[in-house]
């Protein structure tokens, strides 16, 4: 077992390396291509696209992946009941995005805004099926399927970005094809991760009513969970927008500083999050598994080796970070823009690269309500001081204070919980 984890983590770890080095690649070309105003409208749209595809995913990837890998029911049938829930929800989440496109667009104070937030609608579907098939291939350990069908989904939206990108000049026009540009990189991470199911088997079974309900109780709560943080991500640059506006500072500061601070730093930081990805992806099953069959002892000694794997991790890279700011950001980003907000930031992004982990061990012991109620309280916390520091006139730190104090909070929140609960 022990050697099952380490080499599912090296294999995520290997992929997610090398889609971190393409994700790269794509933000390298998208920032040398577009305007920083064109960022900037990409950046605004991001928390609401962010926010469909937590809803169109449900929780699924992790209930199925967990339900697979105890291996109590037919894996099949998780498959194909999973996969027609998804569909209703995405028949639903359709109708609500194109009735509430032209709302948001008014609500971020640019109603051209409109037509990229609508085109969110075209990959939304593929989205919610590819997360299906890779929770499935995950509970069955078919690690490298999920690593070749994020290499070529990446691989694709690099050819789109190269060939077509410089040809657009209109901003709305640039940040409408680059949402536009997930379905055709959706459609293709399907087809190869298809290719890893039996698919003969899975052709002759029908929708399974108690499966669905063993589905659900897995995935609300870490939906839940995910959906309090993306509405909260969602709502953050309308409710920033609306206070800093309220209190004094121009639009256009506005969309510059949030672009800069969740285009440039923010994303600079958040690279290694591969490896807390990838650990948290293979410990579900692991963990899981061995919960199931009251390897308590197993698990406690587990939990200290992913700790510390992802500390060392993060606390490694984060020292490369503060030593040469300048050196990466230029090198990544061709921009120094963002450098004072990311030495700010850096120190505390350490534990946000233990928390996802954290949250994975949580939901495979049965505490998706407490890795819930963590983010619930959590948003709550930054949302007040969100609203407290914009009337101080704090400007973008009334952003990155809160967001500081988030960190903080849930994965201490959550190492807490764990503690107990052995």
């Amino acid at each position: 077992m022990k050697n099952k984890f380490i080499k599912n983590t090296l294999i995520l770890i290997i992929g997610g390396f090398m889609t971190k080095i393409l994700g790269m690649l794509i933000k390298i070309i998208m920032t040398r291509n577009i305007s920083s105003n064109a960022i900037g409208l990409y950046m605004m749209i991001l928390p609401t696209y962010n926010l469909f595809i937590t809803i169109i995913s449900g929780g699924l990837e992790v209930s199925i992946s967990k339900l697979v890998s105890e291996n109590k029911i037919d894996k099949s049938k998780i498959l194909v009941t999973s996969i027609l829930m998804n569909l209703i929800t995405s028949i639903i989440l359709i109708i609500i995005i194109i009735l509430l496109s032209k709302p948001i667009s008014l609500l971020l104070h640019n109603q051209k805004l409109y037509t990229p937030i609508l085109s969110m609608i075209l990959s939304i579907p593929f989205i919610g099926i590819s997360t299906i098939l890779k929770g499935y291939l995950f509970g069955n350990n078919k690690m490298h399927a999920h690593v070749i069908s994020n290499f070529f989904e990446q691989l694709i939206r690099i050819l789109l970005f190269i060939f077509f990108l410089p040809k657009i000049t209109n901003n709305i026009n640039a940040v409408t094809f680059i949402i536009g540009s997930n379905v055709i990189s959706e459609i293709l991470s399907i087809i190869i991760l298809s290719l890893f199911i039996d698919n003969q088997k899975i052709s002759k079974l029908n929708f399974d009513k108690s499966i669905k309900k063993m589905i659900l109780s897995i995935s609300v709560p870490t939906c839940l969970s995910r959906l309090v943080g993306t509405i909260s991500y969602f709502f953050e640059p309308i409710l920033l927008t609306n206070l800093l506006l309220l209190n004094g500072y121009s639009a256009k500061y506005i969309t510059t500083e949030y672009g800069i601070l969740t285009g440039y730093s923010m994303q600079l930081l958040l690279l290694p999050s591969f490896f807390s990805m990838a650990i948290s992806q293979s410990i579900i099953p692991l963990i899981s598994s061995a919960y199931i069959n009251k390897k308590y002892n197993y698990i406690k000694k587990k939990i200290k080796e992913i700790i510390l794997l992802s500390f060392s991790i993060g606390f490694i890279y984060i020292v490369l970070i503060l030593l040469k700011p300048d050196f990466f950001m230029k090198l990544i980003y061709n921009t120094k823009d963002g450098i004072k907000y990311l030495k700010v930031m850096a120190p505390f992004f350490i534990l946000l690269y233990i928390q996802g982990p954290l949250t994975s061990i949580l939901q495979s012991i049965n505490k998706s309500k407490d890795a819930m109620k963590g983010t619930i309280i959590g948003t709550i916390i930054k949302i007040i001081l969100m609203i407290v520091l914009s009337y101080m006139h704090m400007g973008i730190y009334s952003l990155i204070i809160p967001i500081i104090i988030n960190i903080v909070f849930v994965t201490i929140h959550n190492f807490i919980k764990i503690i107990n609960s052995f």
